[in-house]
């Protein structure tokens, strides 16, 4: 019987299907654009009246013959086909029928290829649902690894078999080949691997594990490092090299990597799609109160205890493409951290942190990384300590209120540092929705810049920058202290209002401060 598995109305084209599997794998011979939705392993007894209804079919066991006459066929087709026995009949028959079709390697294991095919189509539909949910998938995790650790990366569960990879290039190696297809790796190499302990440290611990080249296997060198929710060993990601060295951080990025991994392997065994809804309920974005200690339950965070937030915003707004970057490094620094996206910020948590002096030096630190490595300008707010999971939304609140009062070129900080910008902010949003209490003063001194071609806002406002030095603000304004002098005198008497006096000058500069941001 056809087994259906039906992932509603999302989809994405055979060519995305192809390139996320890798062409180790499948080979698109047509039909790159045709979206698929959902799939079911089909066998010669299938062939029959309607078929399965879903949009791709696996032949599982069909041969070229019959693959042929089925599409020559009068009733219902797929939109796409994936076959080992892609002869040019087969090929000529699909294009006649309209179907998209498929090349399988022939060493492909069926067993291995259908759950592949299903993790993509269900991304899909994860994205489509809400694109929060479709960064938490190990495809995704892959090729960040890849990216940020130069190689080819493959994500294993326990028992070896390969749950998810990133794309290949010439230099992949036989072992590489063969574990994407479903297949086990060479005996002997196996065997060098238990010889070396490497099986047995990655189940005893959480080291990156190097695993050197062997010329005469034909293997490269690689990276490994366990995946674990202690005591549960969960699998491994490796990372082959290719034609050039891994990067620095290869390491730090797999540690954090496996943390974000049994994350993700646990939720789909678990709780499936379900995380990072609740890391968007506990940073306070879906509405209604958050019941701190079911959403520490669900998350295997600790209720108690304190805790730090991060905040992060990007130069050129979107910090979406960062996110999984953000999630590896982090992970690495706690391998109990959260991350979510809300809106065009990212958001950290760091339960039970150790100081506030570590926790604002590794954010310095992986600012600074990103804009060196990555060329992408963060900005970064901390509040902490948050007393427990149900302030959490809280400071969300106070990272959003320094990122909002802080000037680009401060890159991290804390409410504490930046309390004066943040409430001075505040208080001019409040005063710019509130006319009446604008000051027409001001208005009438700007009307006579205006008319008479003079610079007696800008004069007095630089006047009160440098507290009342009358010096140091005409070596500023490039004039004569005398001028100036004449210029405060005017404006005084058109305002009314006396620079000598505290309660004026604290009015003139929250207006001067309320005039100069109306005019940008």
């Amino acid at each position: 019987m056809a087994k259906d598995l039906e992932v509603g109305v999302a989809g994405v084209t055979v060519g995305e299907l192809v390139r996320a599997l890798d062409s180790t794998v499948l080979e698109a011979l047509g039909g790159v654009e045709v979206t698929v939705a959902s799939v079911a392993l089909v066998e010669a007894a299938d062939l029959v009246g309607d078929g399965s209804g879903a949009d791709l079919h696996l032949h599982v066991g069909v041969s070229a013959e019959q693959t042929a006459r089925w599409l020559a066929g009068a009733g219902h087709r797929p939109r796409a086909v994936m076959t080992k026995v892609a002869a040019e009949p087969v090929r000529a028959a699909a294009r006649d029928a309209g179907v998209a079709l498929v090349a399988v390697h022939p060493q492909a294991r069926w067993d291995h290829l259908l759950p592949m095919v299903q993790g993509v189509l269900d991304r899909s539909r994860r994205r489509a649902c809400d694109p929060e949910l479709a960064g938490t998938d190990l495809f995704d995790l892959a090729q960040a690894v890849a990216r940020d650790a130069g190689g080819m990366v493959s994500i294993e569960d326990a028992q070896s078999r390969v749950l998810a990879y990133s794309a290949s290039d010439d230099s992949a190696d036989e072992l590489r080949t063969l574990s994407i297809l479903g297949r086990q790796g060479p005996p002997d190499y196996l065997r060098a691997l238990r010889d070396w302990g490497v099986f047995d440290r990655l189940r005893s611990g959480d080291e990156v594990v190097d695993v050197p080249a062997h010329d005469r296997l034909g293997t490269r060198r690689r990276l490994v490092v366990s995946i674990r929710q202690p005591p549960t060993y969960l699998g491994s990601i490796w990372v082959q090299q290719g034609d050039k060295p891994f990067t620095a951080e290869a390491e730090e990025v797999l540690r954090g990597a496996a943390a974000i991994a049994a994350r993700t392997i646990l939720r789909d065994l678990e709780a499936p799609s379900t995380e990072a809804v609740l890391i968007q309920r506990l940073f306070g974005a879906r509405g209604g109160g958050v019941d701190a200690p079911s959403l520490a339950g669900a998350l295997n965070l600790p209720h108690t205890g304190r805790a730090a937030v991060v905040g992060f915003a990007a130069e050129t707004p979107g910090v979406a493409p960062v996110r999984n970057t953000l999630r590896l490094l982090a992970s690495a620094f706690r391998r109990d951290s959260l991350v979510t996206v809300i809106g065009d910020r990212a958001y950290l948590l760091l339960p039970g942190y150790t100081t506030a002096e570590a926790v604002t030096a590794w954010t310095r630190h992986l600012v600074d990384e990103f804009e060196s490595t990555r060329a992408t300008r963060l900005r970064a707010a901390i509040a902490l300590p948050v007393p427990d999971l149900a302030h959490v939304a809280t400071a969300r609140t106070e990272v959003d209120r320094v990122l909002d009062a802080t000037p680009a070129h401060t890159r991290v900080t804390t409410l504490a540092e930046s309390r004066t910008a943040v409430l001075l902010g505040e208080i001019l949003d409040l005063l710019a929705t509130r006319p009446d209490l604008h000051d027409p003063r001001l208005t009438t001194l700007a009307a006579y810049d205006r008319d008479h071609a003079t610079d007696l806002v800008h004069s007095t406002h630089t006047h009160l920058t440098h507290h009342g030095d009358t010096r140091a603000a005409a070596t500023d304004l490039t004039v004569h202290p005398n001028t100036l002098r004449y210029r405060l005198r005017r404006a005084e008497q058109i305002t009314g209002l006396t620079l000598a006096d505290p309660g004026d000058r604290l009015l003139l500069e929250l207006q001067l401060a309320l005039l100069g941001r109306a005019r940008g």
